[in-house]
């Protein structure tokens, strides 16, 4: 769990979270990071949260979002809500760094999954867009299905081909979550900008 202050990069991505206020100090009900995001930095692709709900505000620079199939770009102070249920994308559509102020609830397991994916990419375990290979895929899925949904393919062509490749990842050593994930962080007590 993240306590204010952490700081965690995805080098794949792009980003940078630092926590403003971390889900230790929440007990996971929720939880404030500032997203930098270099120029060309995005999320891993679109997605949607079964029970989660998103808001962005962006403090700098421009960012790009799709919502339910809608473009639009956001300038420094525009905020963004992506209720439950909402497909979505984000990147940052400008030429400089972006920094956006992410609120998260229910955050516990939605921040379980993206230190496991930034571990991952840390360690050169994922594709250019930070996805990682089908048969981790297949386990982080299944694992945090309560969390995330991705959008491609299509839901019936993941339950079916990542529920056969599931135990094949498991049988070669893959885990739907990584402990020294849950714990790395690139440093703690970083100074927090206003």
């Amino acid at each position: 769990m993240t306590t204010t202050g952490d700081l965690i990069e995805n080098p794949v991505t792009g980003e940078r979270a630092v926590v403003r206020v971390g889900t230790v100090e929440t007990g996971g009900a929720y939880a404030v990071v500032d997203l930098y995001i270099r120029p060309g930095g995005a999320v891993v692709g679109e997605h949607w949260h079964p029970a989660m709900e998103e808001r962005f505000t962006v403090l700098r620079g421009r960012v790009g979002f799709q919502l339910a199939g809608q473009e639009e770009t956001a300038e420094t102070g525009k905020q963004i809500d992506v209720p439950a249920g909402v497909r979505h994308d984000w990147w940052n559509a400008g030429e400089e760094e972006a920094r956006v102020r992410v609120d998260v609830r229910p955050a516990a397991r939605f921040e379980a999954l993206m230190l496991n994916l930034f571990g991952l990419a840390q360690d050169g375990k994922t594709d250019s867009r930070g996805l990682p290979g089908l048969l981790q895929l297949s386990l982080l899925v299944a694992e945090f299905r309560d969390v995330i949904r991705f959008t491609h393919p299509p839901q019936v062509v993941q339950v079916l081909v990542f529920g056969l490749l599931a135990p094949i990842a498991r049988l070669l050593g893959y885990q739907s979550s990584y402990p020294e994930y849950l714990a790395r962080r690139a440093a703690t007590g970083v100074p927090l900008e206003p």
